[in-house]
């Protein structure tokens, strides 16, 4: 879009049992909002969407009062049950193509900073960027071992060929173009952080502190981080069965050379020694055959869910849904 223009934004957001949190995240946003509109940022028709995750406490409620009481600035998109916070992220980014001039998704804890909007669209419409990725510039509010978890986790989906932001999650910035080219990938797991990083488009990186959560609990614990890491490892990559057959056959020369010292050591008449070590590699063995089967069967179960081709999320409801007048400006 043109430099001069001022662009229509949606901010994209998120929620599941975000009750505890909502008040703040409603007035946090809807100031930006307004602050960024008063300066000529950002368009006074921009708004926010809060897409409701299959929430179990009074979340959707408070979008719907929110969703009259600022009919103008707030709109909510309800799934009709949990679909995972990428499927509901998705949804919700999905459903505004030919609304809005670019959305930016962050998630209901405003932990990433709302700070960096301005610098996002910046690049936006002054650069030319269609995705600008919010980056952490440090992890100084996390526990050591979150750290370092962290930057294993990214090391590792390198190592295996995954093609990740460092250090990114899902807050950014995504041009209507670029969200319409998203629509194009119809993988049932769907992994964004990976996904956006492959449509190509020119991007730009703002970074930011972290913030600490004012308000209830993260949704992330250990078993959704690492079952995340699973999918985006086996989403975007298949270095690691590679990495199996290649293991198997540093197996199989290990296998043939001590079958070679028993056959020789029998020849000559001594007695085989060595029981302890082929129990070892007999459990070296079997314990990789176990490993491979599970990242084998891992595959096949994304293949299993992909040729099923069902949906990935299913809306239930929806808070002023209307399309803005404006014409929205070409790419």
């Amino acid at each position: 879009m043109s430099s001069t223009e001022v662009p229509i934004i949606a901010v994209v957001v998120p929620c599941f049992n975000e009750e505890a949190i909502f008040p703040h995240t409603l007035k946090a946003l809807r100031d930006e909002i307004a602050r960024l509109s008063e300066s000529k940022e950002i368009s006074a028709s921009s708004y926010i969407l809060f897409v409701d995750d299959g929430s179990r406490d009074k979340t959707w409620t408070l979008i719907e009062n929110a969703s009259e009481e600022y009919p103008e600035q707030v709109r909510g998109l309800k799934l009709a049950h949990n679909a995972g916070h990428q499927n509901a992220l998705l949804a919700g980014l999905l459903t505004q193509r030919g609304k809005v001039d670019a959305m930016i998704s962050i998630d209901a804890d405003l932990q990433d900073d709302i700070a960096a909007f301005s610098k996002m669209v910046a690049h936006f419409r002054k650069g030319g960027a269609d995705i600008v990725f919010g980056v952490r510039s440090a992890r100084n509010a996390d526990t050591m071992f979150k750290r370092e978890t962290a930057g294993f986790y990214y090391r590792f989906l390198s190592l295996l060929g995954a093609d990740v932001i460092p250090h990114h999650a899902d807050f950014r910035l995504m041009s209507d173009r670029a969200v319409r080219a998203l629509s194009e990938f119809g993988e049932s797991h769907v992994f964004l952080r990976g996904l956006v990083v492959q449509l190509g488009f020119k991007t730009e990186i703002v970074e930011f502190e972290r913030l600490p959560r004012l308000h209830g609990e993260t949704k992330y614990n250990l078993s959704k981080m690492a079952g995340l890491a699973i999918d985006g490892i086996t989403s975007m990559s298949v270095r690691p069965i590679r990495i199996i057959a290649v293991l198997g056959l540093v197996l199989f020369a290990i296998f043939v050379g001590v079958g070679i010292w028993v056959f020789t050591t029998w020849m000559s008449g001594e007695t085989v020694q060595g029981w302890t070590s082929l129990m070892l590699l007999f459990l070296l063995i079997s314990s990789f055959q176990i490993c491979a089967l599970a990242v084998i069967g891992e595959y096949v179960g994304k293949i299993f869910f992909e040729a099923k081709s069902r949906p990935r999320y299913i809306i239930d409801r929806e808070c002023n849904a209307f399309p803005h007048e404006r014409k929205l400006a070409t790419p």
